[in-house]
């Protein structure tokens, strides 16, 4: 059945939504699905190690190293809720998703990447305290405060997905069943949609996404800020525990810069090639890239890998 035809059929019903995602030969898609596969096994494969790693070394048992194995399992979620139904998709005819499906994808792809945001907002006050106040750092970030952060993360990015996602699914579609991306994602259903209230929905939906995102990151800023400063004012000791921050701030650069790009440039100013590359620069090429910057700039992980390889 062509997606013409699929959409006929479903004029009267938005119970189905059609994916257009890449275009392309069939050997152009074989292509796509052998690199998709590639790129998920890597993410799977380094988010495991560096989850196994902070477990098992005694070394990483801090709390730096305990965020950081909590935004791996995070980076394994967040990649894991798009890239099997995109390499599903890779090899179908019909890149359909039930509304159901649609809506479950929004609401679990924004709550891990909303986790994300206040987690690495998290992990930047923690270098804080290291750097700027290291006589108080073991008080104040006990175990407790760390699960506290944690749990912080989880709770209030559920919240605020619940809410986008249920905004997302009142939203009438007057039949037209056509999402024009690798994935459900809110922008492109209110594209869809054809409800009147589109920009009231809109303000509400960015307004709920924008408190987490850009809190996370004025949090982030404000922390780097005084990091900064320390670093400027006390010289050679502090200077080399800058360098604890250096993977952790290519990180945000990478996470907070992609979404950024994706959600503040306006639609109308780029091409459905520059969406998708964009979606797969924040969705996909994030979760596969953190574990290799932290492998490859933190010389803690690196020992850590060294042994474990050698038993």
């Amino acid at each position: 059945m062509s997606p013409e035809s699929l959409q006929q059929e479903n004029l009267s019903s938005p119970t189905m939504f059609l994916l257009l995602g890449f275009s392309g030969a069939y050997r152009a898609q074989v292509t796509l699905c052998l690199c998709f596969s590639l790129v998920y096994l890597v993410t799977l494969l380094g988010n495991l190690s560096i989850v196994t790693l902070v477990w098992l070394d005694a070394h990483l048992h801090s709390p730096m190293y305990f965020f950081l194995g909590h935004l791996s399992f995070l980076d394994i979620c967040y990649s894991s809720v798009t890239l099997p139904k995109i390499l599903g998709d890779s090899f179908s005819p019909q890149r359909t998703i039930s509304f159901v499906g649609c809506i479950t994808q929004i609401y679990f792809f924004l709550c891990f990447g909303g986790s994300e945001c206040i987690l690495l907002a998290a992990m930047a006050y923690d270098r804080y305290l290291a750097i700027c106040h290291p006589l108080h750092y073991l008080a104040v970030m006990s175990k407790k405060t760390c699960h506290c952060l944690v749990a912080i993360s989880w709770l209030s990015s559920s919240l605020s997905s619940l809410i986008q996602a249920f905004l997302t699914a009142r939203l009438p579609f007057c039949g037209s069943n056509m999402i024009d991306h690798l994935f459900c994602e809110t922008p492109f259903l209110l594209k869809a949609s054809c409800s009147p209230n589109a920009p009231l929905n809109k303000a509400a939906l960015y307004v709920s996404a924008g408190t987490i995102a850009m809190g996370s990151f004025l949090l982030t800023l404000v922390s780097y800020v005084h990091i900064i400063k320390a670093v400027l004012q006390k010289g050679t000791r502090t200077q080399r525990a800058f360098a604890t921050c250096t993977s952790h701030l290519a990180v945000v650069s990478l996470f907070f810069g992609a979404g950024a790009i994706a959600y503040l440039v306006p639609q109308s100013s780029s091409s459905k090639e520059m969406d998708d590359i964009l979606a797969l620069l924040y969705a996909i090429v994030t979760p596969l890239l953190n574990p290799i910057i932290y492998s490859l700039r933190n010389s803690e992980v690196k020992g850590a890998i060294r042994k474990a390889l050698r038993r």
